[in-house]
């Protein structure tokens, strides 16, 4: 929540490194890495076409 990941905020995995860690994301116009522990906190919706 502190680098600005909340509710209903969309989020755009970027890159993945290659043992899965970290993984960068888009978030609010910025780019953020974050651990694979950190990143599987967060719940993901999928979008309604």
């Amino acid at each position: 929540m502190d680098m600005g990941v909340t509710k209903n905020t969309e989020i755009y995995v970027r890159k993945v490194a290659p043992l899965g860690d970290p993984i960068e994301v888009t978030v609010r116009g910025y780019e953020l890495s974050i651990r694979k522990a950190d990143a599987e906190m967060v719940e993901v919706k999928e979008e309604e076409a």
